[in-house]
């Protein structure tokens, strides 16, 4: 029994120095993940705040928004090896002038990353002189969006609510991808996407004609849903983060 004790105990050890936690392994298509922290070139990649940086893997393309603008790439994986190729992006603009400069690094690091290493809940990418260290985020539910008719409760600045004027401004997600709404003033038509922790609106157009006092509302609204959202559900409320920690607040109505 004692050997058998040692054996066990010898075994256990080896294994556990074999594989560490967060050395090797893990799985980069298990995401979507947000960069967590980052160096490159032994200097800290500065995050700012309201515009994460996200990637979205699978087996052969990588996707994301980049401090600003969306990206995406071809990928390719063998074991613990990882290379990204023909990498492009959008070309919006977006302040303060931090943003730009965050998005161009990560966007110059991905091309010299060439193994990963995490676990469940982690991913650390890594090359020459780069190293990325991303978290998991929770994916957006389908379930969790439709068949609700989601009523405009207020705007989003920060830490500021205002609240929604005009006539009843609705959102509706359907299960065959397609979209309607209202801005208070204009109504809204067209498909949505979800892409790892995020929603997108790849066609939306709007229909009608605005006040003046309303259209700065409705200008908020058209920029948050076009230009892609995180949401989080609570109970009977919907919230939509967009960069530059602009959003919109809704509430389930009938």
């Amino acid at each position: 029994m004692r050997r058998l004790a040692a054996v066990t105990l010898v075994v256990i050890l080896v294994a556990a120095c074999a594989a560490p936690d967060g050395a090797g392994g893990g799985d980069p298509t298990a995401g979507p993940w947000e960069l967590e922290a980052g160096t490159i070139d032994g200097s800290e990649l500065i995050l700012v705040a309201g515009h994460p940086i996200t990637l979205n893997i699978t087996e052969n393309s990588a996707n994301g928004t980049a401090a600003c603008n969306g990206y995406g790439a071809g990928v390719a994986m063998d074991e613990s090896e990882i290379t990204f190729s023909e990498i492009f992006s959008t070309a919006m603009a977006c302040s303060p002038e931090e943003v730009m400069e965050s998005e161009t690094r990560y966007l110059d690091a991905l091309p010299r990353l060439d193994s990963f290493a995490g676990t469940q809940d982690r991913l650390t990418l890594t090359g020459d002189d780069v190293e990325l260290r991303f978290i998991a985020l929770p994916p957006v539910l389908i379930a969790d969006l439709t068949g609700t008719v989601w009523v405009l409760e207020g705007l989003i600045d920060g830490d500021t609510v205002s609240s929604a004027a005009g006539d009843r401004a609705t959102l509706e997600l359907y299960t065959d991808g397609s979209m309607l709404g209202s801005t208070g003033c204009r109504s809204l038509h067209g498909t949505y996407a979800i892409i790892g922790a995020e929603v997108t609106m790849p066609e939306m157009a709007a229909e009608g004609e605005c006040t003046a006092d309303l259209s700065e509302q409705d200008s908020r609204v058209v920029t948050v849903l076009g230009d892609g959202f995180r949401v989080a559900v609570e109970d009977q409320t919907l919230t939509l983060t967009a960069a530059g920690e602009q959003g919109l607040l809704y509430r389930a109505g009938s």
